[in-house]
C-alpha cells in the first residue's frame, strides 16, 4: 500500500491548507483526483474512499476547506472563512497543489455537496478535465423534501443567527451537520439556499467572478432518490449553471443497490462501497 503524504497548501491570500495526498509510484490513469468536501466536513471522513481509489491507480488528493478541519487556524470564533473563499481560494490552490504533485496538465475533481458547487467561481477551472458532483445541488429550501424541508428554514433562520450572536459560530455539530462552521459561511449557507442558483446569488454582490458560462468540461452528477438536499429538482437547478459544459444525472436508488438508505453522506462511507465502482466508471474520460 502506498505511504500517505499530509501537507499544507499555500492560497493565493496565504492562507494554509490541510491536505492529504495519496501517490501512486506507476499511476496509470490519465489525470489525478480532487475530493473537495461537503460543508463542515473534515478530509478524514474520505480517506477509506480516497485509499480505495489509490488501489484503482489513481493520484489522489483530499484537503480541509478554511474554518474546517485542521484547515480552522485559532478559534472559531475568530474564523472569517467564507463559502466565497472555498471557491475562489482554496480549490484553486488545491488544483494547483495537485497538479504540482503530480505534473499533470489537468485533475478530475469528485466535489461531494458544497464541494462539487463552486468550480463556476474557480479562476483554474480550465485545467479540471471533468467533475463528478456527489450530491450537489443547489439546496435551495423549496426544493427540499423530508424532514429537511421543515428543519432547514429553523437551522437558516433560527439556529445560525442565535449561535452566531452568542458562540461566535454557526452552530451545526449538535444536529448532526458537519462541524460547527464559521459565521461567515453559516450566513451564506442560508443566503444561498433561500433562492435558486446557490452562490449565483453572490456573483456582483460579494463575488465579482464567474466562469460558469466558460465551463466546458463534462459534469456527471449523481444523486441518491432518498436524499432530503440533493434533490432530483435542486440537482437539474445546479446544472443548468453551466450551460456550455457536457451535464449528465445519474440517480442512485438504495433499494436497487441493496441499501436501506444512501440519502446525502452515505455513498463515500465503507458500508457503501459497492457504490464506488459506479463512480469509477465516470472517471474514465
Amino acid at each position: 500500500m502506498n505511504s500517505v503524504e499530509s501537507f499544507w497548501i499555500s492560497c493565493k491570500d496565504g492562507y494554509q491548507l490541510a491536505a492529504r495526498f495519496y501517490p501512486s509510484q506507476n499511476p496509470d490513469k490519465p489525470y489525478p483526483v480532487l475530493i473537495c468536501p461537503a460543508t463542515g466536513i473534515t478530509k478524514n471522513f474520505y480517506h477509506a474512499f480516497a485509499e480505495w481509489l489509490n488501489q484503482q491507480g489513481y493520484q489522489v488528493l483530499v484537503f480541509d476547506f478554511r474554518g474546517i478541519g485542521e484547515s480552522l487556524h485559532g478559534k472559531l470564533k475568530h474564523s472569517n472563512a467564507s463559502i466565497n473563499d472555498w471557491g475562489i481560494y482554496d480549490i484553486p490552490a488545491a488544483i494547483e497543489a495537485l497538479l504540482s504533485r503530480t505534473r499533470s496538465q489537468k485533475v478530475i475533481i469528485i466535489g461531494h455537496s458544497a464541494g462539487g458547487q463552486l468550480l463556476g467561481i474557480a479562476s483554474n477551472y480550465h485545467k479540471v478535465a471533468k467533475a463528478l458532483t456527489i450530491a450537489g445541488s443547489t439546496g435551495h429550501v423549496k426544493g427540499l423534501k423530508g424532514k429537511t424541508r421543515f428543519l432547514a428554514p429553523v437551522m437558516f433562520n433560527v439556529i445560525f443567527p442565535l449561535s452566531s450572536f452568542i458562540k461566535g459560530y454557526g452552530a451545526t455539530e449538535f444536529i448532526g451537520m458537519g462541524e460547527n462552521l464559521p459565521k461567515k459561511v453559516a450566513k451564506q449557507w442560508a443566503e444561498f439556499c433561500s433562492k435558486p442558483g446557490y452562490v449565483m446569488n453572490a456573483i456582483g454582490k460579494s463575488i465579482f467572478v464567474d466562469y460558469h458560462q466558460q465551463i466546458q468540461c463534462p459534469i456527471t452528477s449523481f444523486w441518491a432518490t432518498d436524499d432530503e438536499i440533493a434533490t432530483y429538482t435542486n440537482v437539474k437547478d445546479l446544472l443548468r449553471l453551466y450551460p456550455n459544459a457536457d451535464t449528465r444525472l445519474i440517480e442512485l436508488n438504495p433499494q436497487q443497490l441493496g441499501y436501506k438508505q444512501i440519502g446525502h453522506m452515505l455513498m463515500f462511507k465503507k458500508s457503501h462501497q459497492k457504490i464506488w465502482p459506479l463512480f469509477e466508471k465516470e472517471l474514465r474520460i
